[in-house]
């Protein structure tokens, strides 16, 4: 009977199923927190109103972060729950908390309605959201990847991959649709709403799916045998022999996830609308195009990885992104905006200022007014997406050099709030119009942008990507025994995405604020990835195949 239990469960139909409501489930999740980073400019209006421009999308990001550095904590938690109780009831709970926490943020008073109350609420649901999503992954991956046969492991896995691209693309579409429906003034005003109640409908929709699912044969041949772990933190964390996985699992291949995932598909779009200019719409319009073109991809390299080996796939992936990081960057800048590119070249701009005075301008709470002259200046520049250097001033005045053109900028230390935007709001104008008339341009032109080289280089990116983490899913899986598979996997999978790649946009971010180059922002990606590369290549072995009641 045991024989045949087991063969059902490798039945095709059996396994579609298995696939279908996993990915689904886990694709509803991420379309919850992806609108809030797709939405991050809005958000940066509408719950930090009392802030600069700089200062509240810093802030938004920052809450976008916020969101994944709690990951961790959800994948311990939901780790033992999955090591103990059991795949299944785990990520029905995380389902319900993500979902739930998506649609009460649509209905938030915002700032100018409540004032700090609304961003204390928002701030408490997305950590909620942190702590769902880090109880999901593991606990689909380890669902699929315990029902698939040895042979076929990436490719299955490989779906429940590309379900972070199918939520990408829903929450993308979505707000595209809502934006074009009422207009971006109605949309900024309330129409942001939207996209987290239709949360409501994929929530009741994935809860129905999970909920008929039964356990994964793993877990419940373990359970059966009566050997299911009784401390899975200890066993996971402990042990020398589960902890040195765990250590090459976040080094070897999550800190290259994290940044090399989370560039392509969050840090380039910050880079295209606040760096370069890039119209939102348009830079949304790209994003679902790389989306669409992820989506199998995720499943192709899962599939090669069963044939090539899960190392070489995503080492591969790994190096790629590696070499594109400066290239490819410059390369986007000048197909999207290469007016700016052109300008930059021709007349380039210098702060002239007392050096000591300037800040890091890097704020997540939001308490700091960033009064001095040095920091007016930058963050104005900052917010135009314009690269320049800082030269100290002979005098310790500030001006902002436009080729032969100097703008006075005056401190605002000692002023009052409004005095302080009033005053930043004139000195934006003053040197807009230097900028204007040095030919920078206020924004890029579609028209003038280079698409198709454009679409090509995003694309390299998302192969880079998703070469990386189409095989990880079934790489991770077959490094832990089923006894600590779900808490010793989901823990270094979410501090990498968690902390690596969720921090990543705020810091890329903040790096071009404080250093004034465009590009300074690289540099976290790079280092990310090249310590996976080296670790991966010296200690990170090859599992594909592997039987995992043999680990």
């Amino acid at each position: 009977m045991a024989s045949i239990a087991r063969q059902h469960e490798h039945e095709p139909r059996s396994m579609a199923r298995v696939v279908i409501a996993s990915s689904a489930g886990t694709a509803f999740e991420w379309y919850d927190f992806f609108i809030f980073g797709s939405l991050a400019p809005v958000i940066s209006k509408v719950f930090f109103a009392g802030l600069e421009p700089t200062a509240a999308l810093i802030a938004a990001l920052a809450l976008f972060a916020a969101g994944f550095a709690f990951r961790p904590l959800g994948a311990l938690i939901f780790g033992v729950v999955g090591d103990r109780l059991g795949r299944k009831g785990a990520f029905l709970i995380t389902v319900s908390m993500m979902g739930g926490a998506t649609v009460l943020i649509g209905v938030l008073p915002t700032y100018a309605q409540a004032g700090t109350l609304g961003t204390a609420l928002l701030i408490f649901l997305r950590i909620i959201q942190g702590i769902a999503l880090g109880g999901e992954y593991g606990g689909a991956a380890i669902y699929v990847a315990e029902h698939a046969p040895n042979d076929k492991r990436g490719a299955a896995t490989g779906w429940i991959q590309s379900s972070a691209s199918f939520g990408l693309l829903a929450a993308l579409l979505v707000i595209v649709a809502t934006r074009t429906a009422i207009g971006e003034d109605a949309f900024a005003s309330w129409g942001w709403r939207v996209p987290f109640l239709v949360s409501a409908v994929l929530l009741v929709i994935s809860v129905w799916m999970r909920a008929k699912l039964a356990e994964s044969p793993q877990f419940a041949r373990l359970r059966e045998k009566g050997e299911v772990t009784r401390t899975p933190l200890r066993e996971a964390f402990g042990e020398w022999r589960s902890l040195r996985r765990v250590l090459i699992a976040f080094f070897g291949i999550m800190c290259a996830q994290g940044a090399v995932w989370y560039f392509a598909f969050f840090y380039l779009q910050v880079f295209l609308e606040k760096s370069l200019g890039m119209p939102a719409e348009t830079k949304d319009l790209l994003l679902i195009v790389m989306t669409v073109v992820s989506a199998p991809l995720y499943v192709f390299f899962g599939w090669l990885s069963d044939r090539v080996g899960r190392k070489p796939v995503m080492v591969g992936g790994m190096a790629l992104a590696l070499f594109l990081y400066f290239p490819g960057s410059h390369w986007i800048a000048n197909a999207a905006n290469p007016a700016l590119v052109e300008a930059q070249e021709a007349t380039p701009v210098i702060v002239e200022t007392d050096v000591k005075s300037c800040t890091a301008q890097f704020d997540p709470v939001g308490t700091a007014k960033f009064t001095s002259a040095c920091d007016v200046a930058k963050s104005v520049l900052v917010t135009r997406g314009v690269s320049f250097v800082t030269h100290p001033s002979a005098d310790g005045s500030t001006r902002v050099v436009v080729g032969t053109e100097a703008v006075p900028v005056g401190h605002g230390e000692g002023l009052s709030g409004a005095d302080l935007k009033a005053l930043k709001a004139e000195t934006a104008r003053e040197i807009g119009a230097e900028l204007l008339a040095a030919g920078y341009p206020k924004a890029a032109d579609p028209d003038q942008a280079n698409m198709t080289l454009l679409i090509i280089i995003l694309l390299l990116f998302v192969v880079a990507a998703t070469a990386l983490y189409g095989p990880q899913a079934a790489a991770l899986v077959e490094m832990f025994p089923t006894r600590i598979r779900y808490t010793a996997m989901s823990f270094p999978y979410h501090v990498g995405t968690g902390w690596v790649g969720g921090f990543l946009p705020v810091t890329s971010f903040a790096l071009v604020a404080i250093t004034g180059n465009i590009y300074a922002g690289l540099w976290y990606a790079v280092v990310f990835t090249g310590i996976s590369v080296v670790v991966s290549l010296l200690f990170l072995k090859e599992t594909a195949g592997r039987r995992l009641e043999e680990i």
